[in-house]
């Protein structure tokens, strides 16, 4: 696959068919990939951004974490040619809110009004649906050049955040040469992102999906 494109990694069923690979092979496939000079090109396939969506069946979740840790891990030795930066989304949520005191507040809050108000509370709060969305700001500010980024922690983040508005933002208002690689539990096609192979996000076209 030195062509130039990533067009994943299928392998062959007992029928002859192409079925997907497990979940340890696609991990191997994205591992290589990203440490492909080529895959740090400000531009995609065809001159489109730079963004991916790693895709996995939820209950993988745990396999993938412990890859990306061990990634993290073996990147900070400084032998790769680029800095891997990792962002839990659920983490720069958490770390904004204990650090507006705002945790024990709006648990009391949602004893008394409900997980709904929360969530439009937490999301006006951290301007999620605005151009200048913390999240997005914080992301910018941490990345340094010749690095790239992982995001993680979409699941947990539901549905205080999603994932098509948080790209959407960050290629319009932030990181354009910067290569994203989003994991997200759930199913991409590169038409829709669908969480938890049960909650459809808004239509989302521009990433590719990295492994097939």
């Amino acid at each position: 696959m030195d062509d130039g494109s990533w067009h994943g990694i299928l392998c062959k069923g007992f029928d002859g068919g192409e079925v997907m690979a497990g979940i340890t092979e696609r991990l191997d496939a994205m591992e290589a990939e990203i440490r492909k000079p080529r895959f740090r090109e400000s531009t995609g396939m065809a001159n489109e951004v730079n963004y991916w969506v790693f895709d996995y069946p939820p209950e993988k979740e745990l396999e993938v974490r412990e890859r990306i840790e061990y990634m993290k891990k073996k990147n900070q030795k400084g032998v790769d040619g680029f800095e891997l930066v990792v962002f839990d989304l659920y983490d720069m949520v958490m770390d904004y809110l204990e650090g507006k005191n705002f945790v024990n507040s709006y648990m009391r809050y949602e004893k008394r009004r409900g997980f709904n108000y929360i969530v439009r509370a937490v999301t006006t709060s951290m301007k999620v649906n605005e151009d200048d969305s913390i999240i997005v700001q914080k992301i910018v500010e941490q990345t340094p050049e010749n690095a790239i980024v992982f995001l993680t922690g979409v699941g947990k983040c539901y549905p205080m955040l999603r994932s098509h508005k948080i790209l959407n933002t960050l290629h319009q208002h932030g990181l354009r040469k910067t290569p994203v690689v989003l994991f997200f539990p759930g199913t991409y096609n590169e038409q829709e992102l669908i969480l938890f192979n049960e909650i459809k996000d808004d239509n989302y076209y521009r990433a590719f999906k990295l492994v097939k």
